[in-house]
């Protein structure tokens, strides 16, 4: 088990939730309140996957968690995509917003896959060690 307080990814996934939850606040006086909880919800959950794969019992269930975590991030940038193409966001936001996740995703996907070939290694070393005992 790891403390998910010291994971790079989810520190600045953390961040990055908490910040479009500020600026997003307008959203619903614009008539925008479901793309608004679309919007914070895909990008908490990048965090809140982080933060479940934590407790993953197995590395199987690691990477699940990880991947749900690369998947929300792709949910996170279409939905800020929406947001600047209605113009909710400036251009700029937009872009910091998106670099940001982005950033974040392949911090994610990085370490999902440097996990499960460190998984695939441990595993053929078990066999090879297991053929050599009489």
């Amino acid at each position: 088990m790891q403390d998910f307080r010291h994971s790079k990814a989810w520190q600045r996934a953390h961040a990055n939730a908490i910040t479009i939850h500020k600026v997003s606040r307008d959203f619903s006086r614009a008539g925008y309140s479901r793309l608004r909880a679309q919007l914070t919800a895909a990008a908490d959950s990048v965090a809140d996957n982080i933060v479940e794969r934590c407790g993953a019992s197995s590395k199987k269930d690691f990477a699940r968690f990880l991947d749900m975590s690369i998947k929300s991030a792709n949910e996170t940038e279409g939905h800020l995509l929406k947001a600047r193409d209605l113009n909710l966001f400036s251009p700029e936001e937009w872009q910091t917003f998106t670099g940001e996740v982005i950033e974040i995703r392949k911090m994610t996907y990085s370490y999902r896959r440097t996990m499960l070939a460190n998984d695939k290694a441990n595993d053929k070393k078990a066999k090879d060690k297991k053929r050599q005992q009489p």
